[in-house]
Formats: C-alpha cells, sequence, structure tokens
C-alpha cells in the first residue's frame, strides 16, 4: 500500500480504536489499558491487507474460468493462429493471461518484422519474463506487512503481560495485605493483552500461509503455460525455418 494512502489510513485506525477503548469496550477488556488500541489498529490494518489480497489475487485470475482458457489458448496455438490466441487473452484478463499475452504480442509482432526464427523466440522469452517480473510484486504485495503483524502482536501481547505482572507484582509488595483492586487490575491486563495478541497474531498468520500458498500456485501456474506455450512457439517456428 502506498504511503500516501497508508499514513492517513493509519491515523483514522488510530482515532477510531481509541474511541472505541474508551467508549465502546465492555469495562473488563479496557482494564487492558492502552496497548488494547495498539491492538485494535493492527487488527484493523490486517482486516484491511486481508480484504484487498482477497479481492486482488481473485481479479488476478481473471475474467474466466482458468482450465476454459487454457483450452482455448492451447487450442488456438494448435491451430496455428497467434492472433486468435493474443485475443483469448486479452478476453481473459489476469495475471496469466497478462504473462502469455505479451509474449504472444512479442511474438506476433516480431514475426511481422522479419527477424530471424531464434531473435523471434528470443524476444518471447524475453517479453515474458517481463511481464511476469511486473506481475508477481502485484501478488506478492502487502503480504510482509501481515507476516510483520503477526510478529509485532505477539510482542505487544508479551509487553502487557510483563506491564500487567509488574503491577500485580507491586500491589503484592506493599506491607500488610496486597491491594486487591491493583492486583486484579494487573492481572487483568496481563491476561487481556496476551489473549488479544494471540488472537491477531493467529489470524494474521493464517492469512499470511493461505495468501502465500495462493501466489505460489499462481506462480507455478504461470511458469508452466509459459514454458508450454514458449514449446509450441518453438516447435511451429522450428517447423517454419525448415520447411521454408
Amino acid at each position: 500500500m502506498k504511503a500516501h494512502i497508508f499514513i492517513p489510513l493509519l491515523c483514522l485506525f488510530g482515532v477510531v480504536s481509541w474511541a472505541i477503548w474508551q467508549f465502546l469496550l465492555p469495562e473488563f477488556i479496557r482494564q487492558g489499558g492502552p496497548l488494547i488500541i495498539g491492538l485494535m489498529m493492527m487488527s484493523m490494518i490486517a482486516v484491511t491487507f486481508i480484504l484487498e489480497r482477497t479481492f486482488t489475487l481473485r481479479r488476478a485470475q481473471g475474467a474466466g474460468d482458468i482450465a476454459v482458457f487454457a483450452r482455448k489458448l492451447r487450442q488456438a496455438l494448435e491451430d496455428g493462429n497467434i492472433a486468435e490466441a493474443v485475443e483469448v487473452c486479452r478476453q481473459q484478463g489476469g495475471s496469466l493471461a497478462n504473462v502469455v499475452g505479451a509474449g504472444l504480442e512479442r511474438y506476433l509482432y516480431s514475426s511481422s518484422s522479419g527477424v530471424t526464427p531464434q531473435a523471434r523466440l528470443a524476444e518471447t522469452k524475453k517479453a515474458i519474463q517481463e511481464a511476469n517480473a511486473l506481475e508477481t510484486p502485484l501478488l506478492e504485495r502487502n503480504l510482509n506487512a501481515l507476516a510483520t503483524i503477526a510478529s509485532v502482536a505477539t510482542l505487544t501481547g508479551l509487553l502487557g503481560t510483563t506491564i500487567g505482572m509488574i503491577r500485580s507484582f507491586n500491589a503484592m509488595s506493599h506491607a500488610g495485605a496486597p491491594d486487591a483492586i491493583k492486583l486484579a487490575l494487573g492481572i487483568s491486563e496481563a491476561l487481556i493483552n496476551t489473549a488479544g495478541g494471540l488472537s491477531l497474531a493467529i489470524t494474521s498468520i493464517l492469512a499470511y500461509n493461505f495468501f502465500t500458498a495462493k501466489v505460489d500456485g499462481f506462480n507455478y501456474m504461470i511458469d508452466e503455460t509459459s514454458h508450454e506455450i514458449v514449446q509450441q512457439l518453438e516447435v511451429r517456428t522450428t517447423g517454419a525455418a525448415y520447411g521454408s
């Protein structure tokens, strides 16, 4: 997420989290202290990234079913109709179609430029690599942020636990009977922050692993399909060169 969007969004989440902590949360959760505000801010950021990744990866699949797209693309190439294959990619959209379509468009352009078959294949492979290099960061964007939130949430919960235990031991350190109210507040702060931090960390880790698996699947599919397309074009180009 770009900085000019993220910073105002972070400020908004901070204000909303403070308002919720101050006015809407039950008293036993408010006893967790100001660190609850930080945990709520990170929860809102994590939810934002999860929604953004969900919509982005769904859009990366393209307009139609990928299996149907692959069959249409393979059929067009078997028929030797490169222009139709390019049109199939344009209609499909998404990461796979963008990468394959870039290679096919370069192949089609170089075919009309009178270059040698070897140079034509080299240009096609280069176009596929360039398009893949542009698509991969879009698929992996904000995943590191989810992993960071998982780590920071765990440490924030641990910090709240430590502060709560310090308050508890401080309440027990007075001469005579310990201050029961301060002791209870310290224990509440320790346990609430621990529960909040661990809950957020577990959710973020699960989301990170899920999206990472999806991105790995996309990358594998792009590599496999691109390799198959290049092989088909290589056979076609080599055959045409031998026939000429």
